[in-house]
């Protein structure tokens, strides 16, 4: 029986697509994409949804009383799913421990840069690049990590390297970060955590 995934986005949803598109070329075998969640009614991951038939749901934290309502209504339409993975692809909402702690070792995230560098609290989207190209680093990357209720605090599960190249801007970076590691470590940690899940549940 394959694990039953939720993919949280808040914005554009490139790496819902990743997601999806590695659905369909086998390489996510033990995982089945069956909802996306959005804490953003015009995001358009939502509409990648849409085209890719998987069932979508918007809860609008600003709608919310608390964090604590946000979360009750997360976990309300995850019940209702059956879901047993969660993968933030870009969401840029910070989850209590609570919740993290009742999906633990069940909710992954990937992160824009080689945790331990550039991580935490504020760093997020083009912010990591700006940093690591402040510093000076040499080589960036991506990182996919367990969810805990530390930001970017929870174990590793894949990394990879990326260079950065004389002139590069916030922007390219990003863009090369993406498209030459999230993209990849993020399907591919995908499929490791549904498959341990799936395994562990025996059938």
């Amino acid at each position: 029986m394959l694990t039953n995934i939720a993919v949280f986005v808040s914005g554009g949803g490139t790496n819902l697509q990743a997601l999806i598109d590695a659905k369909t070329q086998g390489i996510i075998k033990s995982g089945d994409i069956k909802l996306v969640i959005s804490n953003n009614p015009n995001a358009y991951a939502l509409k990648r949804a849409e085209n890719a038939g998987i069932k979508s749901v918007c809860v609008n934290k600003k709608e919310c009383a608390s964090q604590a309502e946000f979360e009750e209504k997360l976990v309300k339409v995850l019940e209702e799913e059956n879901i047993e993975l969660i993968v933030l692809a870009g969401f840029l909402c910070i989850l209590s421990e609570n919740f993290t702690k009742k999906y633990a070792n069940r909710i992954i995230n990937v992160h824009p840069s080689l945790i331990p560098s550039f991580c935490g609290k504020g760093f997020y989207g083009l912010k990591v690049h700006e940093e690591a190209l402040k510093y000076g680093v040499k080589v960036t990357g991506a990182t996919v990590h367990f969810v805990n209720e530390i930001p970017d605090g929870g174990k590793i599960i894949m990394q990879k390297a990326v260079e950065i190249k004389e002139g590069d801007s916030a922007e390219t970076l990003q863009r090369r970060v993406m498209e030459e590691a999230e993209w990849i470590i993020l399907p591919k940690s995908t499929e490791i955590v549904s498959k341990q899940i799936a395994d562990e549940r025996g059938i």
